[in-house]
């Protein structure tokens, strides 16, 4: 049998002999195809001719590499792997490299090892000397450590930079209180009484609305006095008795000589002032003044002795603002003798110098505090979980016997700044005997039952004695939580600045300052001449 195929690929014959000596044959037609197999012939030469260039770009990709892909020549290169049955081995690199950083993870790192100084330079390192993977990871590793422990130690140089910022006077308002003092020497304005003799029956009576603010800040306590009568809707009805040290009276008393609040009355005394306090009433505040090793706790070295590595940043702010010199200074503490200050008085609204007033404050004297002395704010719970997440345990050592005797760690707090005193309640309690009794305990467990301050023990003494009232009329950390929530500020009854970023201080927020700004008289001399507007 012979088989023949024409040229053309149209036809096929197939021919055979018989026994009988003849040929027998058939032709077999095609039918016409699209594609001839002419064409398929030619076609399956230049595949053949083509596939080793694929492998061979194959193996090109995936030695540079190729991420990404501009052109048919790079899809195919691309492409090719996968249409070979190839799959992308990246997982398996990571995983492999993952392990290798965890064999280097425990490792412990040379003394002296050189280190480059960026990762390009690591980069550049690693091909100049043909790292492997295992000395890539370990010198990443040793640079991210040392990354981290710059990072850590200049945050506690900031953190120790700011509190000096705060601890210490600016030279604007340091120029005030001087600029003022000399005015009360040579300006009969400035000696004019306050307040003028026919007020003098209203700072007993206790139809008004009786405000105390203790404090050597000129400058804070006008703005207090401004926003306060400011905001009022009865100016006419305030009483202010300020209380000020012997070295800031003069200037004190210039300042609201020669700017009075009217129509709100303003009485300025000193603490020299006030026949009550002496030493035989004070006798812990004494003590406190007085003690050396209070004295090195306050005004000496915050880093020596301290143990870095063994605490946070955030836990090492609040150290050092509790570390505040004003904590042992007497007007920080007369507070707790309000009372026997103003014996006439029965109820009073005790403010800050840090606070300013957005909304008038009359109706807290309608508020029944139930029987109870102090009408404050709890500190427990809030939106602001940083500020509003005080309990005892965040002041109180609770390792102490005594304190773990006598205090529950999970009590709620309450915040001192905005206060509203029934003074005929307190004169029937021992809250100042208490008071004196917890501060005496700790003095001689050398501060370790809680770090010197008055909201401590003042949580002590008041136990028992305060009345929650709306958070509406006090929010707090305008001066630690930069976070702070603009709307929540502007519908605040009474805006307190507590923490280190006072808003009269360079540290301060610019965004929260001026709340407290707006209260400021740029226009006056002795402000402009000590260039305030300037330094805030």
């Amino acid at each position: 049998m012979q088989l023949h195929i024409s040229p053309s690929m149209r036809s096929i014959t197939i021919s055979s002999s018989g026994n009988n000596g003849f040929i027998d044959s058939m032709k077999i037609k095609v039918a016409a195809r699209h594609i001839s197999y002419r064409t398929l012939f030619h076609t399956i030469l230049i595949l053949a001719f083509l596939l080793p260039f694929v492998f061979i770009l194959t193996a090109l990709v995936t030695l540079e590499g190729v991420n990404k892909c501009s052109s048919f020549d790079c899809l195919g290169r691309r492409l090719g792997p996968r249409l070979l049955g190839r799959v992308d081995d990246s997982g398996r690199l990571v995983k492999d490299f993952y392990k290798i950083l965890n064999q280097v993870k425990n490792e412990e790192i040379p003394d002296g090892v050189k280190l480059p100084a960026s990762f390009n330079h690591l980069v550049s390192e690693m091909k100049n000397n043909q790292y492997d993977a295992r000395t890539f990871a370990f010198m990443l590793r040793a640079m991210m450590e040392k990354l981290e422990r710059e990072i850590r130690e200049s945050k506690f140089a900031e953190l120790m930079n700011k509190h000096f910022a705060a601890s210490s006077i600016p030279k604007s308002i340091h120029c005030l209180s001087l600029r003022l003092t000399d005015e009360y020497s040579s300006n009969a304005h400035a000696r004019t009484q306050l307040p003028s003799p026919e007020f003098l029956p209203l700072l007993s009576d206790n139809s008004y609305h009786h405000f105390v603010l203790s404090t050597d800040n000129i400058l804070a306590a006008s703005v207090v006095v401004t926003s306060t009568v400011q905001s009022s809707l009865k100016p006419d009805r305030i009483v202010f008795h300020i209380i000020t040290d012997k070295k800031t009276y003069a200037g004190m008393h210039s300042w609201f000589a020669l700017n009075p609040a009217s129509p709100a009355i303003v009485e300025v005394k000193g603490v020299h002032q006030f026949d009550w306090l002496t030493r035989e009433n004070v006798p812990v505040l004494e003590a406190v003044e007085n003690h050396n090793g209070i004295r090195d706790y306050y005004h000496g070295n915050h880093i020596a002795g301290a143990n870095l590595s063994d605490t946070t940043p955030r836990r090492f702010a609040s150290k050092l603002q509790a570390r505040s010199p004003k904590y042992i200074s007497l007007l920080n503490h007369l507070r707790i003798y309000i009372p026997e200050l103003f014996p006439n008085l029965d109820k009073v609204v005790f403010l800050d110098d840090d606070v300013v007033i957005q909304h008038d404050l009359s109706p807290l004297w309608e508020i029944d505090l139930q029987g109870k002395v102090n009408g404050a704010v709890e500190t427990c719970k809030g939106e602001d979980e940083w500020v509003m997440s005080k309990h005892l345990k965040n002041y109180f050592n609770f390792s102490h016997p005594l304190i773990a005797k006598n205090l529950d760690p999970d009590e709620c707090a309450w915040a001192y700044g905005m206060n509203i005193f029934d003074l005929h309640a307190w004169r029937n309690t021992n809250i100042r005997e208490t008071y004196h009794s917890w501060m005496k305990e700790n003095l001689k467990s050398n501060l370790t039952m809680w770090k010197l301050g008055t909201l401590p023990p003042s949580l002590i003494a008041f136990k028992g004695h305060v009345h929650p009232i709306d958070p509406f009329w006090h929010m707090l950390g305008l001066g630690y939580q930069n976070n702070t929530n603009i709307e929540s500020v502007k519908k605040a009854a009474v805006i307190h600045y507590n923490g280190q970023s006072k808003p009269w201080l360079e540290i301060g927020f610019e965004h929260l300052r001026p709340f407290w700004t707006k209260y400021v008289n740029y226009s006056n001399d002795f402000i402009r001449n000590c260039h305030i507007l300037d330094s805030v």
